[in-house]
This record gives structure tokens, sequence and C-alpha cells, in this order.
């Protein structure tokens, strides 16, 4: 039987995608293997958000190719949509495939074989370009799947590649959606997470308004029996609404839990990035959410070292997260991108700057982070319980609340999969609670 490994980097949209390739790959009778083991074929579902995806993505198709030198390397993704990145010239990969393409995986492979010359399947995702039909049945972590159901932005923010990577907004059919959902919950999955390049725009392609299509998607995912739990991927601000934020309240199975982006909490430093809110503004969507949900888990992005950020305006951000007190912030260096306006901003800002900026705010998510984790000790919560793991000698299985706590029951039996309820009693570990179960 013919082997083959893929390797993922990047985004939950991303995830989504190399899990379906690999389906592809299953249904033409390959066998799936580490990809540290010696296979046929490679799969690479590159990344190009900064020049650090951009070099791990060349990275693991150099290593495919140490790996086994008469292997067919298939290089898929942003990285290789993106204008310079040359691979088939290069020799790094044998096979191309741009953002709308992968769904080509094994007729690509298969000419790749017959005729031993380099297959090129990438073209320009401008505003004609169709939603790509990939698609799963199963997903690999059996209780959560991520689901994709939005590709493309119009934003151009003006520090970001992807909308020349990933073409404008473009949404699934709502049907191939509701689909997809059933045959995951008939296979056992009991959580979807909405996943998009812009999630917030999903149906705005279809003729919606803004923030309609994916409420209604909402709605008709709610309805899918044997889906216990619906979390969504990063929000736009302006998508929350009182209106917007009630219907999700209303709705039994979706997770108080949302990823809303910020990028930076001082008003010059926004409008510098070309975002579409202010601090004030976003504060008043957290508020929102906090007053439709009990206890949200907000999750957020920040970007320190913005092209011409001062001390003044990075002061200004670190006070502002401090106020909103998120769950979890992931924090990233400015990363200069070619073809994007703030690459030729003045003013770049040093790197040493840029590392000292970002441990700050490492530090002060951690310190909130666990703030809020600490503050359900003594709580009930129902958790849907994912994996097993020994600790000190006892078995446990480990699991999720619906704001994303990890919690630990103590259990002799496998109860994999299922939701239970119980009182968080203190710490199992620095990260994991321990819960009495009722």
């Amino acid at each position: 039987m013919r082997k083959a490994a893929l390797h993922n980097l990047g985004c939950k949209v991303n995830a989504y995608e190399t899990e379906a390739m690999q389906q592809l790959l299953e249904d033409a009778g390959y066998e799936i293997v580490a990809f540290t083991q010696k296979a046929d074929v490679y799969v690479v579902n590159t990344c190009s958000v900064t020049n650090i995806a951009d070099r791990k993505s060349r990275q693991m198709l150099h290593r495919a190719r140490r790996n086994n030198p008469q292997a067919v390397i298939v290089a898929a993704g942003c990285y290789v949509q993106a204008k310079d990145a040359n691979v088939l010239e290069e020799g790094i990969a044998d096979i191309v495939l741009g953002n709308n393409k992968k769904e080509h995986l094994i007729p690509a492979i298969t000419e790749y074989l017959n005729t031993h010359m380099p297959v090129r399947e990438r073209e320009a995702l401008e505003d004609k370009a169709a939603y790509e039909p990939l698609s799963i049945s199963r997903t690999q972590q059996h209780t959560r799947a991520f689901m994709k159901v939005q590709d493309g932005c119009n934003q151009f923010c003006s520090y970001c590649i992807i909308p020349y990577t990933r073409g404008r907004v473009r949404s699934r059919q709502p049907q191939e959606v509701l689909e997809e959902a059933a045959r995951l919950a008939q296979n056992g999955c009991r959580e979807i997470v909405l996943t998009g390049i812009h999630l917030s725009s999903y149906g705005v392609d279809h003729g919606a308004p803004y923030g309609e299509g994916l409420l209604r998607l909402l709605a008709q995912v709610h309805e899918v029996a044997g889906i216990k739990r619906i979390r969504l991927g990063s929000l736009e601000p302006g998508i929350i609404t009182e209106t917007f934020a009630q219907a999700l309240a209303g709705m039994e199975k979706v997770c108080p839990h949302f990823h809303l982006s910020l990028q930076s909490g001082c008003d010059t430093v926004l409008k510098r990035m070309n975002r579409k809110y202010t601090a004030d503004v976003y504060e008043q969507k957290c508020q929102i959410l906090r007053r439709c949900f009990s206890r949200p888990a907000i999750t957020t992005d920040v970007i320190v070292g913005f092209p011409g950020e001062t001390e003044e305006e990075f002061i200004k951000t670190e006070q502002f997260l401090e106020t909103i007190s998120f769950y979890e912030m992931h924090i990233f260096k400015y990363s200069r991108r070619k073809g994007t306006k703030a690459a030729s901003m003045d003013c770049q800002v040093p790197d040493s700057v840029k590392a000292q900026r970002s441990a700050r705010l490492i530090g002060l998510g951690e310190k909130m982070s666990k703030a809020f984790r600490e503050s359900f000790i003594g709580d009930t919560v129902y958790v849907l319980l994912e994996e097993p793991f020994v600790y000190l000698g006892k078995r446990y299985e480990a699991g999720y609340t619906q704001e994303y706590v990890k919690v630990a029951v103590e259990s002799d039996k496998s109860r994999t999969n299922t939701i239970v309820r119980g009182k968080i009693t203190g710490y199992l570990t620095q990260d994991v609670y321990i819960m009495v179960e009722f």
C-alpha cells in the first residue's frame, strides 16, 4: 500500500483543509503515516501570515525531501499562492496546489506519476472565484471538528497578506454545511467549531446583511442531531450587536467562548492598521457579550511593534488589555510582508523592541488567563471529556468546559466523548483543574 504523510502550518482553516486532503488520500487507497516516517507522498499545507511562517513552510518541504528523495512532494496553500513562492523552479516541490486547488490533489499526483513533470495548479483569486468544495466526514480529534464555512477576506488591513493569498469573501452553501455536520455527528463528533478566513462575513457574498448570514447558519447547525456544542472561530468586533449576542445566548449549544480580533488597543495604531473600529467601540462589544452571557471567555490577537508604534502607544494598548481582562491573548510581533501597505511605512520598530513588548504582554496574558480560570473554582460545570491520562498513578480523563477551561475528572473507565457534570475543586496540575463529579 502506498503511504502518504501530511504536515499542516497555520490557522484552523488550514487544519480543516489538511484533514480534507488526508481523507482524499485515504479514499484513494493511501495509508497515512507520520510526517517523520518514509512515505511515497508528502503534503505540506503551507502558511504565509508571517515571515516565520514562510520560513517554516520551506523548512518542512525540505524536510520532506530529505525523508525520501524519491517521494512526490506537494506544496499547498498560502505560501505557494504568494507571488514570490517559486518552489517548483527551485525544485523544493514537485506539485504546487494554490488555494482553491486543494481538491485537485489526487489528479495532480496521478499526473505527476504519469509524466514526472512538475504540476502547477494555481490561479489568481479574484472576485469570480468560487468556494472550493472540500469536505470531511470524520476528524482525528473525534470529539471536536473544525468545519470551514467561509474563505477569503475583503478587509485589506495594512499589515495583512491574506486577502492576496486567499482572495475575496466566499461562503459555503448552508446545505453543504448541514450535510457535513450531520456526517460528523453520525461518526461521533459532539462539538463543531465554525471557521473561516473572515467568518463574520459569512453570507455577504450571497446578499445577506452583515452578521445575519452567520446567525441563520448557526440556527440551522443548532438543529443538527448529535451535535452538542458549537463554537465560533475568530470574529470581527463589528458583528457584535445586542441583537446578534442575544440571538447567540438563545442557542443553548453555542459556547460562551468568543475570539474577538483586536490587534491594538490604541486608536492611532488601529487607524494605521486600517482596522475599522476604535478601542472604545471594541470595549462596548465586550460589554455586550458580558451582558448577554454570565461569564464569557473572551480571547484576542494583539500585534506588537507595528510600524511607528511609540512607547506611549504601546502603553495605551497594555492598559487597554488590562481593562478588558481577556481569558487568553495571542501575541504576535509585527512581521513585514512584501506587498502590504505597512511594509513601506516609515519608522519600522526594531526587533529588540518588539521582543521586549511581546514579553510584557505575554506575561500580562498569563496573569489574566490564570485569574479567569481560577474564577471557576467552586462552580458546577459541564465538561466534554476528550482524552484519558495518568497522573501520579491515577487515571483521569480531561476535557473542556463551554468556556474552554481545561478540567480533569478521576475515572476508572473510558467515558471519552461524553458530557459530565461536576464541581471544580482546584488544581490537579498547573493548567488542569480537578473536578468532583456529581
